[in-house]
């Protein structure tokens, strides 16, 4: 290994510098203060579990995404959290045991084998809410609710949220009596939104041709609010599942945009991301600029059964990295800069004291070394006054 390899890091995987890591460790002191005041404790999940905790109903997706290591204590294989929603299920479940409605929070790095786009990182700090012990439209939309909150907290003036609903597919596919092959081909070919091939296999594989036409027409039901109208329509047949679902989505988003108007909403009742972890609404937001979700989630009710505590839950996450990145303005640090060699300027140190006590950032130059004030995240300084007075002024100012 060369000189020049030894500092290369692994795709996905990056340090923060400053400014930005400043920038990210302020909004992540103002996001878990807002879920303070929503009523989220704080938990700290621990960064690697046994892997049968870890992956519990969470699907093939996140097993493909988790590093398994061998516990050097036991034998047992562990997994390096890759996604903190499934933690917070188990400490809901076996650790906290609270009766009604529990709600936590929580931010802490994860570390995934593989970003979730060639944009993503593989090792983001993931901050989140989850919320516990409701099925309904009430926690649903106080989820919704807290997610458009944190967005613009961290500086999102418009926002673009995606909403669907898992259920409905799982309601009709549960009446097709599709084999786990065919049941395979149309889940992957609605994923694709490969609308040919899906008419193709509901032709095919299913035999009430009532079911064939509403799973045909579920794939194309994407759009604005209208949708909502056409599946009433197109999907007057369904199981009431069904129509429970649609009525908690309208519900859900009229309390939304009573309270929220720099969202825009969009509807796709056949968005199938997450189906082997999610139960019930899905959502994803977006922003101006970036073609990939800023922060996303839904319902999983049930997690817990496997720890002997079945329970709903709903919650969202994002990654604090692109939000600080996308959404934060990324001004310069400003500070003060103290000159070198005062160190028994009593006046110069009670000045330092008090700038510091109130907040400012003050940086002692170093004697002998010829450093410019910008580069040390300063932008004005300390002078000495013929009164022998230290009084801050900007650097470069123009008279």
């Amino acid at each position: 290994m060369t000189i020049a390899d030894r500092w290369l890091l692994p795709d996905g995987m990056e340090e923060v510098l400053p400014p930005q890591a400043r920038q990210i460790e302020v909004l992540r002191r103002e996001l878990l203060d807002l879920f303070h005041t929503w009523g989220y404790d704080l938990v700290f999940p621990p960064p690697a579990e046994y892997l049968e905790s870890l992956l519990t109903g969470s699907g093939n997706d996140l097993d493909l995404q988790t590093f398994k290591i061998t516990d050097q204590l036991t034998g047992r294989l562990m997994g390096i959290a890759a996604d903190i929603t499934p933690q917070v299920a188990r400490m809901d479940a076996h650790s906290m045991q609270r009766q009604g409605a529990a709600r936590f929070c929580y931010c802490a790095n994860v570390l995934r084998t593989k970003s979730g786009n060639m944009l993503g990182s593989r090792s983001p700090m993931q901050v989140g809410a989850e919320l516990f012990g409701h099925d309904g439209v009430e926690s649903d939309s106080e989820i919704l609710g807290l997610m458009l909150s944190a967005l613009g907290t961290a500086g999102a003036e418009k926002v673009y949220l995606d909403i669907g609903h898992v259920g409905i597919y799982r309601a009709l596919i549960s009446e097709a009596g599709l084999t786990d092959d065919q049941e395979k081909q149309l889940f992957d070919a609605i994923l694709h939104k490969a609308y040919a091939e899906i008419d193709q296999i509901v032709v095919r594989d299913i035999a009430n041709e009532s079911l064939q036409g509403m799973i045909s027409r579920l794939s194309r039901l994407n759009g604005d609010a209208s949708v909502l109208v056409r599946a009433r329509a197109e999907l007057a047949d369904a199981p009431a599942s069904v129509l429970t679902a649609l009525d908690n989505i309208e519900q859900t988003v009229r309390i939304i945009q009573e309270q929220y108007h720099n969202v825009e909403i969009n509807f796709d009742l056949a968005e199938l991301r997450g189906f082997n972890y999610h139960t019930g609404m899905v959502f994803a937001a977006y922003i101006p600029g970036y073609g990939h979700p800023v922060a996303q989630g839904g319902r999983y009710d049930e997690t817990g059964k496997v720890f002997g505590r079945a329970r709903p839950a709903t919650g969202f996450s994002a990654d604090l990295k692109i939000l600080s990145r996308l959404l934060q303005d990324n001004d310069p640090v400003s500070g003060v800069l103290a000159p070198a060699g005062f160190s028994d300027d009593e006046e110069l140190l009670c000045t330092v004291r008090a700038l510091r006590s109130e907040g400012t950032r003050v940086v002692y130059a170093m004697p002998g070394q010829d450093i410019s004030a910008s580069e040390m995240g300063c932008d004005s300084e300390l002078v000495r006054k013929d009164d022998g007075q230290w009084v801050v002024e900007p650097i470069n100012r123009i008279f």
